[in-house]
């Protein structure tokens, strides 16, 4: 009807293991085995251990579930309206737009001056319109006598702005694609101005993403002329407006960087050789948020 269960009988000489397996017939369930039995060999009788090293192992297995049920702190969720900040801040991180209070619209006369001298005079200030800020990291400064500067094609639809008194804007296509804001530097007539190359984000990054196409915190954001350009919204329609007068696109003041870095600009090939290599690009030292090529930047005097 039912087929013996065999057991192995050890040999006579064999000794008995110290160590009790956990397959032992002894450990194995049986049909006969009692409540009483089975209790017996959770607390260690039915394995031949001594009850002082059962009691330690209950102990053990004891203290193990009690790590084990230690509640692990939730992370704290950021709460409703927090937004975060770009990881990468230039040298001496722009302040909150709520700092923004204390600088105030530059005046006409800091712009009528020699662009060599504006240039690196714009680092650290910022460029508003609207909820968008900016603050300005890298420019490159273009003169009147400059073979590399568009008044060399005297006054034109197009170049008229640049001749136009200091503190205006002058915005023109590269390309045709590319939207390039420049400062008017100097007196009325004399055809200079400033290109701003690079900015970092103090307010706005919402819109500045937006009008970028790109949802990135990262230098990709602004670091370039065209980008400054659409991430502010202008259009050559902004040529010849006011830059010290509230409302619309403003130049703010802003701290003074601690140290700036100087080098050939960018991209002018075709002008004579002491405008291609003349050091007329500048950009706050330390700051993330520069264009290419960077390794052509360096300290005054290096």
């Amino acid at each position: 009807m039912f087929a013996l269960e065999r057991t192995r009988v050890p040999p006579l000489n064999s000794r008995p293991s110290t160590r009790s397996s956990p397959f032992s017939p002894s450990r194995l369930p049986m049909k006969t085995t009692t409540a009483t039995h089975r209790r017996a060999r959770r607390l260690g009788g039915g394995s031949g251990e001594s009850p002082g090293r059962a009691s330690d192992r209950a102990e053990s297995l004891k203290t193990r579930a009690g790590r084990r049920a230690k509640p692990i702190a939730a992370p704290k969720a950021a709460s409703p309206g927090t937004r975060l900040q770009p990881r990468h801040r230039p040298n001496g991180a722009p302040p909150s737009s709520s700092c923004l209070d204390k600088f105030k619209i530059l005046p006409r006369e800091f712009f009528q001056i020699d662009a060599l001298d504006l240039a690196p005079r714009l680092l650290g200030k910022f460029l508003r319109r609207d909820d968008v800020v900016l603050q300005i990291t890298e420019v490159e400064a273009y003169r009147s006598n400059d073979s590399a500067c568009h008044g060399r094609f005297g006054i034109t639809a197009r170049t008229a702005p640049v001749f136009g008194p200091g503190g205006h804007a002058y915005v023109y296509l590269c390309y045709g694609l590319h939207t390039m804001l420049n400062i008017v530097a100097d007196k009325e007539g004399l055809g200079a101005a400033v290109l701003i190359r690079s900015c970092a984000p103090v307010s706005g990054l919402e819109t500045i993403q937006k009008r970028r196409g790109q949802e990135t915190e990262k230098p990709v954001l602004l670091t370039g002329p065209g980008k400054v350009g659409q991430a502010l919204g202008l259009s050559t329609d902004w040529s010849s407006h006011p830059l010290y007068t509230p409302g619309g696109l403003e130049i703010l003041d802003g701290p003074k960087p601690e140290n700036i870095l100087i080098g050939p600009r960018v991209g002018i090939e075709y002008a004579l050789p002491d405008d291609v290599n003349a050091l007329w690009r500048f950009a706050i030292a330390g700051s993330a948020w520069v264009s290419a090529p960077r390794n052509t930047l360096r300290l005054p005097g290096l």
